[in-house]
């Protein structure tokens, strides 16, 4: 007599608490990964959104893409960049530069023309457009 099974077996894996052990595993390593690492500085960048308004009467210089330097919408060379913003501070007690410099330019223009306000104790401020 031959006996035949009706059904054939099959193998199954239960995958219904998989979803659960997933989520606690990202869990776990999200919160891990926030504790392992002290030594990240954080830095709070400056917004544009809000402006700050300035009791004095600024120096305005504006710096052109093609690196053309004006001191209140007068040209000055490079040269005499210097003398020309002494000259422009020179009564003040005060003296406040606000620089405008296209975003284009690289770090070191801006850097190049920080130094003059660094070197002569000017305060530079770089304006920033509005978000």
């Amino acid at each position: 007599m031959k006996i035949k099974r009706q059904q054939t077996f099959h193998a199954e894996v239960s995958t219904s608490s998989l979803n659960d052990i997933m989520f606690f595993l990202l869990l776990f390593f999200l919160i891990i990964s926030t504790v392992t690492n002290p030594n990240v500085i954080k830095v709070l960048l400056p917004k544009s959104q809000a402006s700050q308004a300035l009791s004095k009467q600024p120096i305005v210089l504006t710096v052109t893409e093609n690196r053309r330097y004006f001191i209140n919408k007068r040209e000055v060379p490079l040269d005499q960049l210097e003398a020309e913003i002494l000259k422009s501070a020179g009564g003040l007690s005060e003296p406040t530069v606000v620089l405008h410099i296209p975003r284009t330019l690289t770090v070191q223009d801006l850097v190049d023309v920080m130094q003059l306000g660094a070197r002569n104790k000017i305060k530079m401020v770089l304006a920033t457009d509005k978000k």
